[in-house]
């Protein structure tokens, strides 16, 4: 860094190699009031005096003050401390990043108050919280747990505390650091600052999602109160059970309402058991009057069923037996007669038979299946005919022209006998 120390009356020009300035806590920018601490050397290609520094340092905490103000406006005119852009913490995170210094009280408070509160799962990332190359393992922290995707061994936080305890504007340097102060801004994981004491304030502050005054604060926000919620629980499930409960003990009391406005059972069935009572007793007196009038019929027919009198009945029915004669005429007249009916239903069969009229010179026209045909349009159907007559049967074909009939010679009818079977007998 090549540099130009001026006060009201002179101007020194400055040199400072990369070992040292690796060291400062602040960027050097022009207008700021400086301590520089080195030696005096001269430069042969100007022939002027020069000061090789050894370490600088901003003189008096206004000037820090200053710095810190300009730097802040600056990176809230990009939009880095824009409330729109912060996180909501968990409820209840599962793993807690801590990234502080493992050595100090810090870490200490904050395992005590998580363990009074509610136990969980914390990693810590240990860091320089002050002094050269702070600023770089806080930034260089915060963004490895970011960088974080749960695949690897090391869990994914579900939130981040970066804690320092309280110190000067000097010791607090590094969290105001602009490194730093981008490096939470740019986190996907919620982040609680809580750097120094209540009143200290550090631009980490404003970048945070969240700022605790204290480290111990900062574990307060991070888990809720682990009896609180058991209590919590406790009165849900109480509720959950009341809200159950109270329909039914709403429906019994509802029900015993109406159980009293109801008639007793006595009541309703008084009625009906004085009815059963009455119907008991004039079925037993009914009972009773039938059994009497059945005694008495048994005794009238018991006088008629004695034995002399039966005796008698068995006598006249003997004689009237021996006094009936069997003549066969009264069993042959009706079988005659059933036989001559036969008879007459046998000749009408006779004459009825469909073959009969073939003893007369007809013939009966069967289709190829043997089924009869009884007109024209039948026969024209079929490509074959059976003509059936008296002494067999005739194949004829369909289509052919058939022959002129003969003339046949007239005949008188035979003269009908006078004398003719009566067909039904």
């Amino acid at each position: 860094m090549y540099c130009a120390l001026k006060d009201d009356k002179a101007v020194l020009d400055g040199v400072m190699w990369r070992g040292n300035t690796g060291r400062m806590a602040f960027v050097p920018e022009d207008g700021l009031e400086v301590i520089a601490t080195g030696k005096l050397t001269t430069y042969p290609g100007r022939s002027k005096y020069q000061i090789v520094i050894d370490s600088l340092e901003l003189a008096g905490e206004g000037a820090l003050l200053a710095l810190l103000e300009k730097t802040r406006l600056r990176l809230e005119a990009e939009g880095v401390f824009s409330p729109e852009r912060k996180q909501r913490l968990p409820f209840l995170p599962k793993t807690i990043g801590v990234v502080t210094s493992p050595t100090g009280s810090v870490i200490r408070d904050i395992l005590h108050r998580l363990a009074d509160r509610f136990p969980s799962h914390v990693i810590v990332w240990p860091v320089l919280v002050q002094g050269t190359g702070a600023a770089e393992q806080v930034a260089g922290a915060i963004r490895g747990f970011s960088a974080l995707d749960g695949t690897s061994p090391v869990a994914r936080p579900d939130i981040v505390i970066v804690a320092r305890g309280g110190g000067s504007i000097e010791d607090l340097w590094s969290f105001n650091e602009e490194v730093v102060v981008r490096a939470i801004a740019e986190c996907t994981i919620p982040v609680i600052s809580a750097v120094g004491h209540e009143t200290d304030t550090t631009l980490a502050d404003y970048a945070a999602d969240r700022r605790a005054p204290t480290p111990t604060a900062a574990a307060e926000m991070a888990v809720p109160v682990r009896a609180d919620l058991d209590a919590t629980l406790a009165d849900f499930a109480a509720r959950q059970r009341r809200a159950v409960h109270r329909p039914v003990e709403l429906g019994r009391e509802r029900l015993e309402a109406r159980i009293r406005r109801m008639p007793r059972a006595q009541t309703v069935l008084q009625p009906q058991a004085q009815r059963l009572d009455e119907l008991s007793d004039r079925l037993r007196r009914g009972l009773m009057d039938r059994a009497g009038k059945g005694r008495e019929q048994l005794a009238g027919i018991q006088s008629r069923l004695s034995p002399n009198v039966l005796i008698r009945a068995r006598d006249t029915a003997q004689r009237r037996l021996e006094s009936a004669r069997l003549v066969p005429a009264l069993v042959e007249r009706p079988l005659l007669a059933s036989r001559d009916r036969l008879e007459a239903l046998a000749r009408l069969t006779s004459q009825l038979h469909p073959e009969k009229p073939l003893e007369r010179g007809y013939a009966i026209v069967r289709d190829t299946d043997g089924k009869a045909l009884t007109g024209k349009a039948q026969a024209e159907a079929e490509r074959a005919l059976t003509l059936q007559f008296k002494d067999g049967t005739l194949g004829v074909g369909v289509g052919e022209t058939p022959p002129a009939p003969k003339p046949t010679k007239k005949t008188r009818p035979k003269p009908v006998s006078a004398q003719q079977d009566d067909l039904f007998g």
